[in-house]
């Protein structure tokens, strides 16, 4: 049986059965992609008592929500904030995140700005050389004084100088010589240029970074270990990430696990399902919004394409 036809002045043509068989292969290799993450959000509803004698199944024997009740055991007002100044965070941090290093992405892109070479080595430099994570508080907190507020979670990391020349990269070869030529001749100013030409076309690398940043700030957590003391400030993975740690003290605690109380608590305490449920709060929202992504991120892929 033949797959291919023969090659007739275009592409290999594949056969009806061939076909078949692709899109069998496809279909077990999704599924089989699929398999992890629908154990994750299994394990997260299935009692510690029925892991820790069956193990991990895609059919527990008893379910549970004890692992989201564990997670969520803070006071309302103190869930609520956190996930309000998640969103702030999220929705601020990718905003201008892009704003700031698009603007400085396509000034180093242009080869007549006199600046280009200067401004480039200084982006690729804090790649290769960085002051480290005692530095980086002291500016934060002895300069700057920037502990126990927002502008700490928000300001790091709004420019990235890896996102940076990614950027810098699509610009210089997104064919935009011409357009920018055009405009000038028209009369329209650089800002103008940018606004107007540069943003629009630079939809697919805007949706790439975009989505990176979003991920980046909604994960965050360790800066609030680090600078945030007031509980108003907290965002929804630094309370998930401290209730974590506190069941995992409970757990390593020998006295508390030797006490009466300790064992009754530690039978119904989640350890492994609480885990999962972490993961499944921490990957849910880029779930959802992935798909809208992914237009741009294969028109990304189709960009570069010569047209016959």
């Amino acid at each position: 049986m033949r797959l291919f036809s023969k090659y007739k002045r275009g592409p290999l043509e594949i056969s009806d059965s061939a076909s078949v068989v692709l899109n069998i292969v496809f279909t077990v290799l999704s599924l089989s992609c699929l398999l992890p993450v629908l154990l994750v959000y299994i394990t997260s509803f299935t009692a510690e008592k029925s892991i820790i004698k069956n193990g991990f199944s895609l059919f527990p024997e008893q379910w549970s929500l004890m692992a989201y009740k564990t997670m969520f055991d803070q006071s309302l007002t103190t869930i609520i904030n956190s996930y309000k100044n998640t969103i702030i965070l999220t929705v601020a941090g990718t905003f201008f995140g892009l704003l700031i290093m698009t603007m400085y992405a396509y000034a180093i892109a242009r080869k007549e700005f006199t600046f280009n070479r200067v401004l480039t080595f200084y982006a690729y430099f804090t790649m290769l050389f960085s002051g480290g994570l005692v530095a980086s508080y002291i500016i934060n907190t002895n300069v700057y004084g920037l502990r126990d507020t927002i502008w700490v979670l928000l300001l790091p990391g709004m420019a990235g100088a890896y996102n940076i020349i990614v950027l810098r990269t699509f610009f210089s070869n997104a064919g935009t010589e011409s357009l920018i030529e055009a405009a000038k001749i028209d009369g329209a100013g650089e800002f103008r240029i940018y606004y107007q030409i540069i943003l629009p076309i630079s939809k697919p690398a805007l949706a790439t970074i975009g989505l990176f940043l979003s991920i980046a700030y909604f994960s965050s957590w360790f800066n609030v270990l680090m600078y945030i003391d007031d509980r108003n400030l907290w965002t929804i993975q630094y309370m998930l990430q401290r209730t974590m740690r506190e069941i995992q003290t409970l757990i390593n605690d020998p006295d508390f696990a030797a006490s009466e109380e300790g064992m009754l608590l530690l039978l119904d305490l989640p350890n492994e399902s609480a885990k999962m449920a972490l993961t499944v709060l921490s990957m849910t929202p880029v779930l959802l919004f992935y798909p809208y992504f992914q237009k741009y991120f294969i028109k990304g892929l189709t960009l570069g394409a010569v047209k016959g």
